[in-house]
């Protein structure tokens, strides 16, 4: 549920920018993905256009709610054209891709041996047991 300060304080940075409710288009559209028969048949998915932009948002299951994080989607890719600046958005990412990417077989190769290592240094801190 997105309180009522949070969408003042959104449209009132929109207006800063200079984005108009009136120039917003919006349609609220099946979502994709998992979901099944509900997802299917309700139309919980927001898509805004802006000019040349369009922000689909099905982030939740609340219309409502995606109608607010379309909304800060949209800001923030016009701030961040406007201003070039590398948005916490693009941030996260690319940090996500870093995380997903994999390593090198050099890299396997060496945590392999640090894991092998590791449980030998373990199985010999065992009871020894007497009938070996």
């Amino acid at each position: 549920m997105i309180t009522i300060e949070k969408w003042n304080r959104l449209k009132k940075e929109m207006a800063e920018l200079g984005i108009d409710e009136d120039s917003l288009e919006e349609h609220f559209i099946r979502g994709s993905g998992r979901g099944g028969q509900k997802m299917n048949k309700t139309s919980s998915c927001v898509q805004l256009i802006y000019g040349e932009l369009e922000v689909r948002c099905q982030k939740t299951r609340s219309q409502a709610d995606n109608r607010f994080w379309a909304r800060r989607e949209l800001y923030e890719r016009i701030l961040e054209c406007r201003e070039g600046a590398y948005s916490k958005r693009q941030q996260e990412i690319e940090k996500v891709r870093r995380q997903k990417r994999r390593r090198s077989r050099r890299a396997k190769a060496k945590m392999l041996e640090n894991k092998t290592r590791r449980g030998d240094q373990k199985r010999l801190r065992k009871r020894v047991d007497p009938l070996d």
